[in-house]
């Protein structure tokens, strides 16, 4: 008996030696450090969700119906969202707040009628734009401006850091310029002739003006841009696939039929 214990033991010994160096690499790591199942740093959305950032008071790209936000750029981000297998979620915010929400992980994107500019693509990348914005002068119908002429050396209302704000500052001056939290409260002092004029994009205007009688809009636009989805510099691959998701909305008619559904061909 003995005997076949000390046989016993010495393969015991044997098995235990081989465990150990089993338990460790050649150089003499620990297996669960393994590379292959590290978690690696991505930018990309984690929990299935993409969440975009927004300022919900620019109808019919973003407003409130109830509770829920919708608009073209919530139906928009809602395909992209759904050709990428995710859920959407929308956080309503004011429109200076939504690139560094971008900038900062808060969001994944910014889509409020948000025109490429030189000076935004310093802070964030673009994707390709989706739909054609036109920015134009909302006066009073019996108001001292009846034509772009006459916007000189009056008092123009803008919503701050839009492209509106931007046009009109190098136009006419920073000191003629009344910035706004929201278009609603912009249009409210026009109403009370608490300024001449507001600078904003064509289809919130339509809006605007038929909510509020005694506006309305000048004939001559002022400018013309394009809207895109601002993405996180870092985040470039996330913008290509909004890109492919964009491509593939427009191809198969999603995003014209989207647009066409808020704003019909005249």
């Amino acid at each position: 008996m003995k005997k076949y214990a000390k046989i016993l033991s010495l393969a015991l010994a044997v098995m235990l030696a081989v465990g150990l160096f089993a338990g460790c690499s050649q150089d003499g790591s620990n297996p669960s450090t393994n590379p292959s199942t590290e978690p690696t740093t991505s930018t990309e959305p984690t929990n299935g969700t993409l969440t975009m950032a927004t300022e919900a008071g620019f109808p019919p790209y973003e407003y409130y119906e109830g509770e829920q936000i919708i608009g073209i750029d919530a139906e928009i981000a809602a395909a992209i969202a759904e050709k990428l297998g995710m859920s959407l979620q929308i956080d309503d915010m004011d429109f200076d707040s939504t690139i560094t929400a971008v900038q900062t992980g808060k969001a994944d994107i910014a889509m409020a009628g948000m025109t490429v500019t030189e000076e935004r693509m310093k802070s964030v990348n673009f994707s390709d734009s989706y739909a054609t914005g036109i920015q134009v002068v909302v006066v009073a119908e019996n108001g001292s401006v009846a034509s772009l002429d006459d916007l000189a050396g009056k008092s123009i209302g803008v919503q701050q850091n839009t492209t509106g704000d931007i046009y009109a500052t190098g136009d006419y001056g920073d000191e003629n310029i009344q910035r706004f939290a929201r278009y609603a409260d912009a249009v409210s002092a026009l109403s009370t002739g608490k300024i001449d004029a507001i600078i904003m994009d064509n289809e919130p205007a339509k809006s605007f003006v038929a909510a509020n009688e005694g506006l309305k809009i000048l004939d001559t636009e002022y400018a013309v841009e394009d809207y895109a989805i601002a993405i996180a510099k870092e985040n470039t691959d996330l913008l290509d696939k909004v890109n492919a998701a964009l491509k593939e909305l427009t191809d198969d008619g999603t995003i014209p039929g989207i647009i066409a559904k808020y704003i019909p061909a005249e």
